[in-house]
């Protein structure tokens, strides 16, 4: 399947420019990727600055840089609560903390798990129901309900576990998950340790830092699952994170192609039948399952046509295995017979097409841009952006969402401090001892915190002496 006749070679070389084009390039990805990873630092030591042990994370494709402005992917954020422990073994267990055992069995779906309560002064179960998230089961285990963090933020709407909220003009939407931290190594994705890869990839050192991570929980349960209210899943976002962050620019452009047929031609009603998560489990499975030296920029229409009849074959099976937590089937009561054969008919249509189809997409001007690589001859439509434009574009929106998680960052401290007893000098002390001691990221999002509260120290003092 990959001796690539000519044609395949040459649409495989004007697809991957048409790609850097509109800004999935080496640069943009990285610059995407920087300036990602510094937001969620700030908000971060925001939090810490005020004595919230959370921790934020920026997941999702805005902080891969697998997107596109036609693509117009949400900003996925997971705050995750270290106050709260869960455990998998009795050792892990801490005193004076609010623990949770994870509870693997047979009335819970793979991938998924309950939460029992246990004392915080000593490692023991709790008996008593504290308030309302919590419920007696027919064990009289005292477990969490995954509706213990569904209160809606301001301007939020309810999707599954997170909270929506709308993108003003100019910025993505948002998604706000709450989660729960295990720090220890989850035991169903230990088989990693021992997979075979055809590729050697993920690389054991991606392995070690998948698994030395541990998981988080959040409140969500599956769509099969017999006590909806009382699942929570199994995320591993840390460990896929480390896996996207070491993919090559062509298994980055396969992914982003993926994810555009699902927009344009595999649509319900306006919404994807498949989740862009699902075509990044099956690149995933994909790469794994390949030499790494098919991966390149020549071979990318062959590698496209390979992941889409991996995603035909998963479908046909109805099973999609989760990347780490192969257990958990993704594709779990997603969709009926009728559209089974549906999804299958328009994805046999786009892989017998030789690359056709792929004239037919809008998103991006992608079709466009392909014809005008194959045909030299051909005008430039009125009106397309020039990649340089694409680049200055992605970049100043970069530079307003920093700017704006700045200002966020410093308006959350300054409500904090009205409505209590905290000085700001004691706050700014925190974030200087984070320039001190934090991790180079750190130590940069203190940096673009701390000038604005100097300014707001400044202004207060001098209206004192003036009063």
């Amino acid at each position: 399947m990959f001796q690539s006749p000519e044609y395949s070679n040459i649409l495989s070389l004007k697809l991957s420019e048409v790609l850097e084009d509109v800004g999935v390039n080496e640069i943009m990805v990285m610059k995407r990727r920087k300036v990602n990873m510094l937001q969620e630092n700030i908000q971060t030591v925001t939090y810490r600055s005020i004595d919230v042990n959370y921790t934020v994370y920026n997941f999702g494709s805005q902080s891969e840089g697998t997107t596109t402005a036609g693509l117009d992917s949400d900003t996925d954020i997971l705050n995750v609560n270290y106050d709260i422990n869960v455990i998998q073994d009795w050792s892990e267990w801490k005193q004076n903390k609010i623990n949770f055992l994870m509870i693997q069995d047979e009335n819970v779906t793979p991938g998924y798990c309950f939460l029992q309560l246990l004392r915080s002064n000593e490692p023991l179960f709790e008996t008593n129901i504290p308030y309302k998230d919590f419920i007696r089961d027919n064990r009289r285990r005292i477990l969490l309900k995954n509706s213990y963090y569904h209160g809606l933020l301001e301007d939020a709407e309810r999707h599954g576990p997170s909270n929506a909220v709308p993108g003003k003009e100019g910025y993505s939407d948002i998604d706000i998950v709450f989660g729960l931290p295990c720090n220890s190594l989850l035991l169903s994705v230990s088989h990693l340790l021992h997979r075979q890869s055809i590729g050697r990839w993920p690389t054991s050192e991606m392995i070690r830092y998948a698994v030395s991570n541990g998981c988080f929980v959040v409140g969500a349960s599956s769509k099969i699952s017999t006590y909806p209210e009382l699942e929570w899943r199994i995320s591993t976002s840390l460990g896929e994170r480390c896996f996207m962050f070491n993919l090559n620019i062509t298994q980055y452009h396969c992914y982003v192609l993926m994810k555009i047929i699902l927009k344009t031609f595999l649509t319900r009603q306006g919404e994807c039948v498949l989740s862009s998560y699902m075509c990044k489990t099956v690149v995933l499975h994909c790469i794994q399952n390949t030499d790494r030296n098919i991966w390149k920029k020549n071979n990318l229409f062959t590698c496209l046509i390979y992941c889409l009849l991996e995603l035909q074959s998963y479908i046909r099976n109805e099973n999609c295995p989760h990347f780490t937590i192969p257990e958990n089937n993704l594709m779990a009561g997603e969709f009926t017979a009728e559209e089974k054969l549906n999804i299958l008919q328009k994805i046999s249509d786009i892989i017998q097409s030789d690359g056709r189809c792929l004239l037919r997409i809008t998103i991006d001007d992608i079709g466009n841009r392909l014809q005008v690589k194959l045909h030299t001859d051909r005008t430039i439509p009125d009106g397309m952006l020039t990649p340089r434009d694409i680049n200055e574009t992605i970049s100043g929106l970069l530079s307003i969402n920093l700017a704006r998680t700045i200002s966020n960052g410093e308006l959350s401290i300054l409500d904090f401090l009205a409505n209590n007893e905290v000085n700001l000098k004691q706050c700014i002390f925190k974030l200087a001892s984070y320039c001190v001691q934090g991790s180079r990221l750190e130590q940069l999002a203190c940096r673009c915190l701390v000038p604005f509260l100097y300014s707001t120290l400044g202004t207060i003092m001098a209206s004192s002496n003036i009063q």
